[in-house]
């Protein structure tokens, strides 16, 4: 027994030592992330389990460095505990409540190991022994506790200052320069007209977003997005929609709510999301582009970062459900509605634009993703779209003038279908593409027009640099491709997108994207001369 004793005594300022050093590592990183909850703290403290053997970790081996360091305060003080699973873990971090809790179980064996002992169990030689090592480890001791007092008035500092406790503040800031050139905008423009020539003009402008993300329950997010940019569409100097950016949109740099929604789940089956304003279904549900679907670090263009089936009825309000969200197959179901704040006529909810979704995700293997696709949507904005068509919500705005306005100045109706598929051919090269067929029909009198698009996408990541990614995109953007005689068709030829890119990281928070789009035979026209668009796009995210 007094050999034991002696040995506490020898070791335990050794212990305290190495614990404190671990601790305030600990401490440190505890500065740089969210400070654990007290309940999940002590939920992990409750699956804890006392072990009698270090044989009992089934990932600790005789090899590793602190192995006999264990086996002694396992089997000889019995005080470390280990995991349910049979683990100890000893490479992850120690918090300073985990800490206490083991220095507590450490002191508690002790104190009982000498209350069961003899009167003269300790010595003075002993008693010296532990002075002396308190004397040697003096300036240790000093020197960590000046770190740990520095380091609680620094989260003191945080935890008085901090934004929120239940709220993150994210930003976001695009600095684009973009020129296009060719020699003729596309002809074939309204009525037939041939546009004026398609002259240099190369412009500065940005576009700004801060968003506030919310949560009540740890499982839960509240989004609140601020958005301002000045960032003018290409269609007015090309002639073409084709040739649109993926981050457009002119505001005047007037600030404005552009999104505001709230997402949660009901158990582990359904996700559920819930648009106030600015839903986008591409946003709620997969779209199957993973490296290009983002307009600050995706594709340049706008028909390049998705399907145009996911741009029906963007804007306004909604309600999106995921069933089986992390399965193997897992389905969504969308309702989306533009104009849902106006009371007029044919507005609402339910009158005026709206589109439903539903899509079925099979993801057979970590490489492989496939997804199908319906929508049944009504655009009655389309009244206006022949004063502008290459702007019309209808496909997107991201076809030709026929694709986004098949009936002209008429509500519209469509059955669109669609396919996609992502294929990770290695971890870092992906293969993604669509194929969308959309039937329109004017919401009063007869007629139809038939409408199909598709691209494919191949990306490269880390090529060159570490979290850069190289793309190449080419497909088809929407054309009428049948129509009845009332309807705009599309006979002058096929329009091929062709797009490559290269984003790389100049820090861990600004991207830049040189990028090169090429239109050929604009407006699926072949008497039209290529357009090009050249940009370069800098993203700040903080």
């Amino acid at each position: 027994m007094k050999k034991v004793v002696r040995d506490l005594i020898r070791v335990s300022p050794v212990v305290l030592a190495a614990s404190f050093l671990a601790s305030s590592g600990a401490i440190a990183s505890e500065v740089d992330q969210n400070v654990t909850s007290v309940a999940s703290l002590e939920q992990q403290q409750n699956s804890l389990g006392q072990v009698t053997s270090v044989s009992q970790f089934s990932d600790v081996q005789p090899t590793d460095w602190a192995f006999q360091a264990l086996q002694s305060l396992v089997e000889r003080y019995g005080c470390i505990a280990g995991y349910p699973n049979g683990t100890y873990r000893g490479n992850r971090a120690l918090t300073r409540y985990e800490f206490a809790a083991g220095l507590n179980a450490c002191l508690d064996r002790v104190n009982e190991l000498i209350a069961t002992a003899t009167a003269d169990l300790v010595s003075k030689e002993d008693l010296a022994a532990l002075q002396r090592l308190q004397e040697e480890f003096a300036a240790e001791l000093a020197t960590l506790r000046g770190r740990v007092d520095t380091l609680e008035a620094r989260t003191a500092e945080l935890e008085a200052n901090q934004f929120s406790t239940t709220t993150k503040l994210k930003g976001e800031a695009i600095f684009n320069v973009t020129d296009t050139w060719g020699n003729l905008a596309a002809a074939n423009g309204v009525n037939g007209e041939n546009q004026p020539d398609s002259t240099s003009n190369t412009t500065f402008a940005n576009r700004v977003r801060l968003s506030l993300e919310s949560s009540f329950t740890g499982r839960d997010k509240l989004q609140t997005r601020l958005n301002a940019g000045n960032i003018v569409s290409n269609a007015g100097q090309t002639g073409t929609g084709m040739t649109r950016l993926g981050y457009d949109g002119d505001g005047g740099n007037n600030i404005e709510l552009d999104k505001l929604n709230y997402s949660f789940n009901l158990g582990s089956a359904i996700a559920v999301k819930i648009d106030a304003t600015g839903a986008e279904i591409y946003e709620n549900i997969n779209n199957f582009n993973p490296l290009f679907s983002s307009s600050a670090t995706g594709a340049i263009s706008r028909y390049g970062r998705f399907s145009p089936i996911y741009r029906f009825s963007q804007g306004g309000a909604g309600v999106t459900a995921t069933f089986n969200p992390k399965g193997t197959i897992s389905a969504s179901a969308s309702y989306m509605a533009r104009e849902n704040a106006s009371p007029n006529p044919g507005n609402g909810v339910f009158e005026g634009d709206n589109a439903f979704y539903g899509q079925i995700d099979f993801k057979p293997s970590d490489r492989l993703n496939v997804g199908l696709t319906y929508a049944r949507s009504y655009s009655g904005t389309n009244l206006n779209a022949q004063a502008n068509p290459v702007l019309s919500p209808f496909m997107g705005g991201t076809g030709s003038r026929n694709a986004n306005a098949p009936f002209g100045a008429v509500a519209t109706e469509a059955n669109s279908y669609g396919i996609q598929a992502a294929f990770g051919i290695t971890d870092k090269i992906t293969l993604a593409g669509w194929y969308g067929l959309t039937e329109a029909s004017p919401a009063v009198g007869d007629g139809d027009a038939d409408i199909n698009y598709w691209a494919a996408t191949l990306g490269i990541r880390d090529l060159g640099s570490r979290g850069s990614t190289f793309g190449v995109i080419f497909g088809q953007p929407p054309k009428v491709a049948g129509a009845s005689p009332n309807a705009n068709r599309d006979r002058g030829g096929t329009s091929y997108h062709l797009e490559t890119l290269y984003r790389f990281n100049v820090t861990n928070n600004i991207s830049l994207t040189p990028g090169l789009l090429v239109i050929f035979n604009p407006e699926h026209n072949n008497t039209n001369d290529t357009v090009y668009v050249g940009t370069l796009r800098t993203t700040f995210r903080f």
